[in-house]
C-alpha cells in the first residue's frame, strides 16, 4: 500500500434489522402472509410519537389504503421479515387493520357439472 492510497471501510447499513425489530421474532404465516392486505386504522386523535421512524413510515404508507405485505416491503425496501415484524407490532398496537386473503374455493364436482350440462341440452336442445 502506498501513501497515496487511502483505506475506506465498506459502507454498512446504518441500522441493523435486529435493532429495527427490537429483537422480536417473525409472526405466524397465518397472521401475515405475502398477500395479506394491510391498512391504517381510523385515527382517534393524534398519531403516537413513540413509534420508530420505520414504523412511522409504514403507518404513512398504509394510510393511503389497502396494500399487501409484499407491496409494502417493496415500497420501503426493507427486508420482508423486518416488514412483517413491524406490521405485526403495529397491528397489535391497534394502528393497523389486516385482512386475511380469501381462501380458495373448492372445485365443483365434475359429475354435477355434467348433469347440469345434460339438463340444459335436454331443455334447450
Amino acid at each position: 500500500m502506498t501513501g497515496r492510497e487511502v483505506w475506506e471501510p465498506e459502507a454498512a447499513e446504518l441500522v441493523r434489522p435486529y435493532v429495527i425489530t427490537k429483537g422480536r421474532g417473525l409472526p405466524d404465516e397465518e397472521q401475515l402472509s405475502l398477500i395479506t392486505l394491510v391498512t391504517a386504522a381510523p385515527e382517534e386523535g393524534q398519531r403516537p410519537t413513540r413509534l420508530s421512524p420505520e414504523e412511522q413510515r409504514l403507518l404513512d404508507l398504509c394510510s393511503a389504503g389497502y396494500l399487501s405485505v409484499a407491496e409494502i416491503a417493496g415500497h420501503t425496501r426493507l427486508p420482508l421479515g423486518v416488514v412483517k415484524i413491524l406490521l405485526a407490532s403495529l397491528t397489535e398496537g391497534g394502528y393497523l387493520i389486516t385482512r386475511a386473503p380469501v381462501t380458495r374455493a373448492a372445485l365443483a364436482d365434475r359429475e354435477i357439472l355434467q348433469e347440469v350440462l345434460n339438463g340444459l341440452r335436454a331443455k334447450f336442445g
